[in-house]
């Protein structure tokens, strides 16, 4: 092989070394010589061999970030433990590379730090009860931090919080004192519409004697099946003048009894 066929394969070797193929969801952030030419991808593109241009790759995809257990202070000096879920991506990936030296680190830290906050400006009914709207909070602030970075969030999400032993038991007493005080009015309140009807039926019967009559009547024998012994009970002279006013009534009807 002669001298020049040597020096065109090293050329042609030379050659398809700088090629680069970057897939659909990535992008190669160039430099030449240390500056910034631009963007490159997706698909196949070319780089200067020997170390003049080389790539920083940017994945486009959605990021899944656990945020570690952090304890932090409640508003009303409740210690919880408090740990959540991020998913960002990048939208610009120059500033993701040129402004900040880990983007990731960066993005996970501010969320941690902004968590904190967030929880440290409200009571811990508000965290245990509010969750969407402290997650809307922690959200913002992570935005306004981030942005600047080529950065964006698209959920985060507390996944639990943990309390001490003794608020857990404090907060058991409160709610059985709750239940028990919402068993309460629901006893009194039926025990106000009871009231209203017996002081309807009362009105009732005020204007008819003989129903009065056949009410103690029947509760005399509900009384004497439930006891199982023998009553003896007084019977107005009055509920006898109207059983017989009643039953002359129904023999004129033809009515037998």
């Amino acid at each position: 092989m002669t001298f020049i066929g040597i020096v065109i394969l090293v050329c042609v070797f030379l050659l398809l070394s700088g090629f680069r193929i970057a897939r659909e969801y990535q992008r190669a952030v160039v430099f030449r010589f240390g500056r910034y030419t631009g963007l490159r991808g997706p698909g196949i593109f070319w780089l200067i061999p020997f170390g003049v241009e080389n790539e920083t790759r940017i994945d486009l995809r959605v990021v899944t970030a656990p945020i570690e257990q952090q304890e932090t202070i409640t508003r009303d000096s409740v210690t919880v433990k408090v740990n959540a879920v991020l998913w960002y991506r990048v939208t610009d990936p120059e500033k993701a590379v040129l402004t900040v030296e880990n983007f990731r680190t960066a993005v996970q830290q501010v969320a941690l730090t902004s968590l904190r906050n967030v929880i440290g400006q409200h009571d811990l009914d508000e965290v245990l009860k509010a969750r969407d709207q402290i997650n809307a909070m922690v959200k913002r602030n992570v935005l306004e931090n981030i942005t600047p970075w080529g950065v964006t969030v698209e959920i985060l999400e507390m996944k639990d919080v943990e309390i001490p032993q003794d608020m857990q038991r404090v907060m058991a007493m409160e709610a059985e004192a709750m239940r028990e005080k919402r068993a309460r009015i629901i006893k009194a309140d039926a025990e106000l519409e009871a009231s209203r009807k017996l002081a309807d039926a009362a009105q009732l019967m005020v204007g008819n004697p003989a129903a009065l009559e056949l009410r103690r009547m029947q509760m005399v024998s509900e009384v004497g099946a439930e006891n199982n012994s023998t009553t003896v009970i007084m019977i107005p002279a009055e509920f006898v003048h109207i059983a017989g006013s009643i039953s002359k009534f129904l023999e004129g009807k033809g009515v037998k009894e």
